[in-house]
């Protein structure tokens, strides 16, 4: 076993798991997101994070479209959040940009999600102390070229262990 395979074997075992990845282009982010897709069940949360224009909406798309979405997936900008019946599996997925104050995530009906179905959230950080602890976070970052991003993936609980397994 490598030193950084044996460091991220103990940090999963300990909770966490955290890897970073270039992506150089959004073929390279679709596939990313087809793979963690493929890992996703109920009560997950994945926590998308970045500046604006990153493409944290072109993740999401890509995942929706990988759990068998077909139809258009718009940036939830101006409704929060949108729902989508995936098979027997519920999306939601919140753009929280807008939000002013964590607590407003209640009436969009954030608990039932967390519950219910798979979460994709954009702008995380609006959340605060509702963030669940139990998550996927996706850091992304713009790259020197200009399609090209980094990721950094960090998996919290559950998600730790599932890290450790993805092929990206």
């Amino acid at each position: 076993m490598t030193k950084a395979a044996s460091r991220q074997a103990e940090a999963a075992h300990k909770g966490t798991s955290s890897r970073e990845l270039y992506l150089a282009d959004l073929a390279a982010t679709e596939r990313l997101a087809a793979a963690l897709a493929r890992l996703a069940r109920v009560g997950d949360v994945l926590a998308l994070a970045g500046p604006l224009g990153v493409g944290k909406t072109a993740f999401a798309r890509a995942f929706i479209t990988a759990l068998g979405g077909e139809e258009e997936v718009p940036s939830p900008t101006f409704t929060l959040v949108q729902l989508y019946e995936l098979g027997t599996l519920t999306l939601y997925h919140f753009d929280l940009y807008r939000l002013e104050r964590p607590e407003e995530a209640y009436e969009l009906g954030i608990e039932e999600a967390f519950a219910e179905g798979v979460t994709l959230i954009e702008w995380p950080e609006r959340l605060g102390p509702l963030l669940p602890p139990e998550r996927l976070d996706l850091a992304l970052a713009f790259a020197e070229e200009s399609d090209a991003r980094c990721v950094r993936l960090t998996g919290h609980g559950r998600w730790a262990r599932r890290l450790a397994e993805l092929k990206a």
